[in-house]
């Protein structure tokens, strides 16, 4: 008798506008080396947070999106996904950079295919026609996730103050 196995359920996740609260939820999530390893400098500074949620909340007043808190099942802050304009002078400039970043307890459970897959359908409703995906060349999740989303590879940059560092830039067309 041939067993079947139970295809693949991507996780229950919810996104919200980032709270003045949730900064102290970043820092705490994202104050890990693993989690921080493919960005320059590793762990911030509390204040850092404090500034990028308050600039993801005025990027949802301004093109209704951001990078969102992402909450598991239960309510628990696990990190974030989302979208913003790329920050950057280097790089995809111009472009709206679709993200991720999730606490180590989270990885490998398909929180990021999820809550990726729930910023994109809400990017199409704000009228986003095409976003982008920087990756570190080495990060080997982040560049199965843009798979799973089908993007597609473009453009390699070098990544400023890396010591020699390269991103994977992957772009996704969102017709309707």
């Amino acid at each position: 008798m041939t067993e079947l196995l139970p295809a693949s359920v991507e996780p229950v996740v919810r996104l919200r506008v980032p709270t003045d609260e949730d900064a102290y939820a970043w820092h705490r999530v994202f104050d890990d080396p693993e989690v921080m390893e493919f960005f320059q400098g590793g762990p911030a500074e509390l204040s850092v947070y404090h500034e990028f949620t308050a600039r993801q909340r005025r990027h949802d007043a301004e093109l209704g999106f951001c990078l969102w808190t992402l909450l598991d099942e239960d309510g628990g802050v696990i990190g974030f996904t989302g979208a913003q304009p790329w920050p950057h002078a280097w790089g995809p400039a111009g472009e709206i950079e679709i993200g991720w970043r999730l606490a180590r307890s989270a990885w490998g459970k398909g929180y990021a295919t999820a809550a990726a897959r729930a910023t994109l359908e809400r990017l199409r409703a704000a009228g986003v026609e095409r976003v982008v995906a920087m990756v570190n060349t080495r990060n080997e999740r982040s560049v199965a996730v843009t798979r799973r989303l089908g993007m597609d590879r473009a453009e390699t940059y070098a990544i400023p103050g890396s010591g020699g560092q390269e991103g994977y830039c992957f772009r996704l067309a969102l017709a309707s």
